[in-house]
Order: structure tokens, then sequence, then C-alpha cells
């Protein structure tokens, strides 16, 4: 289900407004007394890249899949409010019980990449490329994707990967089968590829809007197959971004997240997943000076907890991540109070075939670790 068929549905649940008259220090006065009335009941996993204001009421930070596995791990919690964006909460729906629930605060919190490759787009593909090139091809799909596309490739015998562990699924899954399909994020796709020595004439890139395979090559040279998808925040930031810092201030370091373009990715210092970035950060030497290619809130979050840097972000007109900031005191205050008052609102439920196909394909990546 795309994110406008989730808006659609859910219409008839959006934030009321008393919830726009409070002010923040009653919102948070409320928040922080259901918490404690709720207790061990009540789980608050926040992605990295959400605000300051709802980070602060979280009972773990990480990324998607990381909150997803705490989430698992958490056998108390009958209610999960997560603070983030649509597939990460499918996920998390994906890895706990039946007798555990979980909400997206606000529906309208999606994820661009993700919803560049439907389950009908990636259907048509697949047949496609089968007819293309036989069955010689392994699906994989970044956990940034909906929970349709983890089980497509959960039945066709592949496997989720992560930005931190992308390289040695994608090492695995050249011993499965000849070539792959990524999706949806050909940038991380193209980057992790070539960083294990497939060449760049040896990528084609599907495109889902004309399902048409893009690629000049000869078709037995083709070893990766990317969809053709990004993220919307990652792909602002440009070569040219780095050409005036190294003009301007050659000494600071660059650092940029693998979904940035491969262009970008190679003219920087350094790339890695937002973990990787974390932990470079919080190594870094007094006084050293950065620039860091990924989502403004978490940059912002870096600087404050880091004063002895100098960190900046990459492009100096970043903004956060449009969908990851719906996420908001009102809506999260909405979604406690529903609970407490039994009219649940924004419940994420994936269905058991679809969730019992991504577990296969999850399950395939945790195993190579």
């Amino acid at each position: 289900m795309s994110m406008l068929d989730l808006v659609k549905e859910q219409a008839n649940a959006m934030l009321p407004e008393r919830y726009k008259h409070y002010t923040v220090s009653e919102m948070e006065d409320k928040i922080r007394a259901i918490k404690q009335t709720l207790g061990d009941k009540l789980f608050i996993p926040g992605h990295h890249y959400q605000k300051n204001e709802v980070i602060q009421f979280a009972d773990a930070t990480g990324d998607s899949l990381q909150l997803a596995q705490i989430c698992a791990a958490n056998e108390q919690a009958e209610h999960i409010v997560f603070c983030g964006v649509h597939f990460m909460a499918e996920t998390a729906d994906i890895l706990t019980t039946e007798k555990q629930q979980v909400y997206l605060p606000d529906m309208r919190a999606g994820c661009s990449m993700a919803d560049m490759a439907d389950i009908y787009q990636t259907e048509r593909a697949w047949k496609d490329l089968q007819e293309r090139f036989g069955d010689t091809i392994l699906p994989l799909t970044y956990v940034n994707s909906t929970a349709a596309i983890k089980a497509f490739v959960g039945r066709n015998g592949g496997a989720t990967v992560t930005s931190s562990n992308a390289k040695e699924i994608v090492q695995w899954a050249f011993t499965q089968k000849k070539r792959i399909l990524f999706l949806p994020d050909q940038h991380l796709g193209r980057n992790t590829a070539y960083g294990l020595g497939v060449p760049l004439d040896h990528m084609a890139v599907w495109n889902p809007i004309h399902d048409s395979l893009e690629y000049d090559g000869e078709s037995e040279e083709c070893q990766v197959i990317l969809w053709k998808g990004h993220c919307s925040v990652h792909e602002n930031f440009t070569v040219e971004n780095i050409r005036q810092l190294r003009e301007n201030d050659p000494e600071r370091r660059i650092i940029v997240h693998p979904e940035c373009s491969h262009e970008v990715v190679m003219k920087s210092d350094d790339d890695g997943s937002t973990k990787y970035i974390i932990d470079q950060i919080e190594a870094a030497a007094p006084g050293t000076k950065w620039a860091i290619g990924t989502e403004m809130n978490l940059v912002n979050r870096l600087i404050e907890n880091h004063p002895d840097l100098d960190i900046i972000s990459l492009n100096p007109l970043m903004c956060p991540c449009l969908t990851m900031n719906r996420i908001d005191l009102p809506h999260l205050l909405w979604s406690l109070e529903s609970i407490m008052e039994g009219t649940e609102q924004n419940i994420i439920q994936v269905d058991a075939v679809t969730s019992a196909d991504a577990i296969d394909a999850l399950d395939r990546m945790l195993q190579r670790k």
C-alpha cells in the first residue's frame, strides 16, 4: 500500500484540533505522565533522524533495523509507539508478537525512497528481467523498503541489507547467483558493488516508470541491476558542495552516507552508515573539522553533543527530511493519549503471509553476521 493510500485510509483519524493549542510544556508534561503511568507496557523507539522534541522521550535511539530488533527483544511492551517512518514501523510489527501493537504517530511519515518501489512495479520488472537473463538474478532490498518488497525478496531467495552490512550481503548474493537486483536505492547499490570491484559499466539501471532497462553493455557482462530510486535528502549533497569546501576549507574532513551519489562518495574522505558516521565523530580528536553529508536533524544533534569539534553540514542549504519531521510533540501526545483512552490510532499491521516472507529476507541477512 502506498503512502497516499495510507493517508486516505486515515483521513478520519487526523490530529484533533485541541492538540494544536497546547503549549510545548503542557505536551511534555502530559507525555511524561503517560510514560510513568504505562511504565514497561509502553516502549518508544526513536530514529536518529527524528527531531529533538521527540527524541527526548525515546526509550531507545538507533537506525531502523536496530530499533526493530530492540522492539522484538522487548517482551514487556504492549504498546510500541514508533517515532520514525512507515516502513520502520512495519518492520517492527513484523518482528514483534501478536500481543504487541505498533503505532506510527503520524501516518504521513513515509519515505520517498521506499515509495519509489511498489510491489506491482517490482513484479513487472522481475518478469521482464527473468525473460532477459533467466534464473540468474538474486533480489536484494535495502531495509528502507515496504513490507511488500521485503516479502517479494524473501519469496525469491533474496535478503535485506542495511547500509552497515551491504558489502557482506552483496558478497554473499554473488555466491548464490550471477547477478543481483538491488532495490530500491540505486546509490547504495552502486557504491557497494563498486567497492567490491564491480565496474560501473557492468551495472544496469531498471527504470520503474518506463518499465525499461537502461544499459548499453553486453547482456553477458551485466552483474548488477539497480532500481532507479534514491533518498531525496542524500541526493541533495553534490560534487559542487565538495568542490567549494576543498577550495575554501581544505582541512575539513568530509564524511557522507552511502545513499549519496557515487560521484559524491568518491570525492569524499570517508563514507558509511549512520552508525558509522556517529562512531567516527565520537572518536574524533578535539578541534578537528568535519563536514557531514547526511540528514540535518542528526547533523545538528552531533553539533550539539560535540562542542569540542567543528562540525557543519556538507550542504549549508540542506533541510531536515520532510517525512521524518512529521512526527512531532502533538502527534506523539495524541498517539499516547489514544492508547490511554482505548481509542488507539494509526495502528500498523502487516498481514501474516507478508510477514512470513519478509522474515525470510530478514533472516537471510541476519544469518550472514
